[in-house]
């Protein structure tokens, strides 16, 4: 990207539930950041930059809609970073990324559709690469604390001379959690396409389908979802405990191999990773880490394959409704910590544990979507020199680890025994 833009930062879907979040998390942390508000509707745009305080009241607004690509490009082709939080980014996100790789214009989202990023990269990523413009996507929740809690262990083996990554496992130690009727149409949309379209359930399913070339990644055997283990089995920290499937991994395992790729394999060539929630190390433990990874399994089996013959009206039921989200008392009490564990060829162990205080949708993931914002305007010194369709890690991971203690965002890379 060349010459001065008259932004560091456009937030678009700032009227949407999380991206209020992440204006307001701009408004206490952007400092002296030049920030403009963009959305489809400009009374809308006014009331949530009324509700965010004197930092925000000078913020310009821009009218811009997904539907309009003129009006996309204008927008894009005034700021240095554009970021998004309009999805489901199936439906509405493809011609933002088109007008930021044109205009070489760095972005940022929270999607967590595998599919998306696999049409971001197929579309745009070459686009992107030759105007340099840094297309990230995933810096939310799902799935900055995989990627970088991976990223941390890498850069400390990387320090201590321990050698490369092998067996690495996440493990969701404590999680408490909501969910946004936005979080909810994102994931009817994705099972929606997969349910209709075997090509697409067999893209999802594939353990490198994020992959810059399928061809070179490594052969290492199943690299299962879906799995029922002894805490034991993947660390010895974790002996007594049972851990179950982790919801987000088959979206958050795909960035993490995509990182590695990105990175040259500096992770290593053999790379096994995975991701596990822990159900305790009660009497109940096994039993409730059995019943959770046979549900996930069937709902994986049944929904891959039926779920376009549910009713609309059905759905619409049991979901929660666009717009909405936790109450505030709710993100306030939500929280997460994850611990991500390794090995290298050297026989060192390692653990990295990364958490936050906020719901890890909602509240946790406005700071680390407006982290990720200002790394990209401010840090560029720390960015690597990758363009294309990126991951938070292979774009910024030495900026992020940087950023995090100021953001309240503990991360601690421990050698272990």
């Amino acid at each position: 990207m060349t010459g001065e833009r008259e932004f560091d930062i456009v937030l678009y879907g700032a009227t949407g539930f999380v991206g209020k979040l992440t204006a307001a998390y701009l408004a206490k942390a952007g400092g002296d950041a030049r920030i403009a508000l963009a959305g489809r509707s400009r009374d809308k745009l006014l009331d949530v930059q009324r509700s965010l305080g004197d930092a925000a009241q000078s913020w310009p607004i821009i009218v811009a809609d997904s539907s309009d690509p003129s009006s996309l490009d204008a927008m894009v082709a005034r700021t240095q970073v554009l970021v998004s939080t309009v999805g489901p980014y199936l439906k509405y996100g493809l011609p933002l990324v088109a007008a930021c790789a044109a205009a070489g214009t760095d972005y940022a989202d929270l999607t967590g559709e595998t599919l998306f990023i696999r049409e971001c990269i197929d579309q745009h990523h070459k686009q992107a690469a030759d105007s340099g413009a840094r297309i990230v996507n995933s810096c939310g929740f799902d799935s900055i604390p995989s990627d970088l809690t991976v990223f941390a262990l890498h850069r400390q083996a990387e320090r201590d001379n321990a050698g490369e990554l092998l067996d690495t496992n996440l493990v969701v130690r404590k999680f408490k959690a909501g969910m946004s009727g936005g979080t909810a149409a994102s994931g009817m949309e994705l099972m929606r396409m997969i349910s209709e379209d075997p090509e697409a359930r067999r893209l999802v399913n594939d353990p490198y389908t994020l992959s810059p070339d399928r061809g070179a990644e490594p052969e290492l055997g199943e690299q299962p979802d879906l799995r029922w283990r002894r805490g034991g089995e993947v660390a010895p920290e974790l002996a007594g405990y049972w851990v179950a499937p982790f919801g987000m991994a088959i979206v958050n395992t795909r960035i993490v191999r995509r990182s590695n790729a990105l990175l040259g394999y500096s992770y290593g060539r053999r790379l096994a990773y995975a991701e596990q929630m822990s159900m305790g190390n009660s009497m109940a433990a096994p039993v409730a880490a059995a019943v959770a990874t046979a549900g996930n399994a069937a709902s994986a089996a049944i929904g891959s394959r039926l779920f376009h013959r549910l009713p609309d009206k059905l759905i619409d039921r049991i979901t929660p409704k666009p717009g909405t989200g936790p109450s505030e008392q709710a993100r306030d009490n939500g929280h997460y910590t994850v611990e991500t564990y390794t090995t290298t060829t050297t026989g060192a162990r390692y653990r990295t544990t990364m958490s936050q205080q906020g719901d890890p949708g909602y509240k946790a993931t406005a700071v680390l979507l407006g982290e990720s914002a200002l790394a990209l305007a401010f840090d560029r010194d720390r960015l690597s020199d990758l363009r294309g369709v990126l991951t938070p890690a292979a774009a910024m991971g030495d900026a992020l680890l940087a950023r995090f203690p100021a953001a309240e965002v503990p991360l601690e890379t421990t050698r272990l025994a």
